[in-house]
């Protein structure tokens, strides 16, 4: 049977690490773990030394090269005016343009050094790309940290879900768009409507729930991450407060990806297709939490030679003893 309620917690929709794109020193953290940051502000800083070092370096292997290319194609010049004079051979002046055309590709690999050591000077500083709050410090001043290494995990502002794990019990009875109450602790007297946003694919490994993650309808600005919440389904209280009926899993048909049975329609002997929720799932037999009523007809074997609307002969049921053994 399904819970009604679950403890829940309120997170960012989104989070990301922040870090380094070149490898270094910490050597200044500028914000501390709860701290609210701004798009574009600097959070953190690395040793620049040998990166300054690097960038000297490609600017003075850029100069070089430039001045190798003013040369080749001086040279180039000139032969070509000897060539139309007829005063060289053609070979000499195709062994000219090769020299030049090779200067010119060293110039242009020497610019791309130059503008990468830029780059690298300038991964130096680390920056938030979005607004939010830090939510860890995964290094520390004076640490070699390499590239790509967190320095900062950043929980985005704006949007946030209420994050919960359903165990196999409840989640069967949610779907995407699935209706919530969220009370938070921190605001009593207070409910927040709710809908399911994700519901996680598979089961945690170890934990072995599934983890549901829903919207606020209408979220204020009390509502703050890290809150403690408890979630009430709307779709779980419902199958808990009913009846579960259990039935042979030689009934279980589906209407789409959904599960559902053949029941005989009231007052006649037509057979219709009706969607239930499933509660659980046994080794013979499943536990249905909605979309049956006492007094229901139910076909429980054949379910795949038969249609809609077709007439079939009722017999009485069995009892639930006579399959589940």
């Amino acid at each position: 049977m399904a819970d009604a309620s679950l403890p829940a917690q309120v997170q960012a929709r989104y989070s990301t690490p922040l870090s380094f794109r070149v490898g270094g020193k910490v050597i200044e953290r500028r914000v501390r773990i709860g701290d609210t940051v701004k798009a574009g502000q600097i959070v953190a800083l690395l040793d620049p030394t040998d990166l300054q070092n690097n960038l000297v370096n490609a600017r003075a292997q850029l100069d070089a090269a430039e001045h190798r290319l003013v040369f080749a194609k001086q040279q180039l010049d000139r032969d070509e005016a000897q060539a139309r004079a007829n005063l060289i051979a053609t070979a000499q002046l195709e062994q000219t343009q090769d020299a030049y055309a090779s200067a010119l590709a060293q110039r242009n690999s020497a610019l791309a050094q130059m503008a990468l050591a830029t780059d690298h000077l300038r991964y130096a500083t680390l920056t938030a790309e979005h607004d939010g709050v830090v939510t860890s410090e995964d290094a520390d001043t004076g640490q070699n940290v390499q590239a790509t290494q967190a320095v900062y995990h950043l929980a985005w502002t704006g949007d946030v879900d209420i994050v919960c794990d359903a165990s196999e019990n409840t989640v069967n009875a949610l779907r995407v768009g699935s209706k919530a109450s969220v009370s938070l602790s921190a605001l009593p007297g207070k409910s927040f409507d709710a809908s399911v946003r994700e519901v996680s694919a598979a089961a945690d490994p170890e934990s072995r729930t599934w983890r549901v993650k829903l919207t606020l309808s209408a979220p204020t600005a009390e509502v703050r991450l890290g809150m403690t919440a408890n979630v009430a389904f709307d779709d779980a209280r419902e199958g808990a407060n009913g009846e579960a009926f259990t039935l042979p899993v030689t009934a279980l048909f589906h209407e789409g990806e959904k599960p559902a049975v053949w029941v005989v329609r009231n007052g006649s002997d037509a057979l219709e297709l009706r969607p239930v929720t499933i509660a659980q799932y046994g080794e013979r037999s499943v536990s249905i939490a909605a979309g049956l009523h006492d007094g229901d007809r139910v076909v429980l074997q054949g379910v795949h030679a038969v249609s809609s609307g077709q007439h079939v002969q009722v017999v009485p049921p069995l009892h639930p003893e006579e399959f589940a053994s």
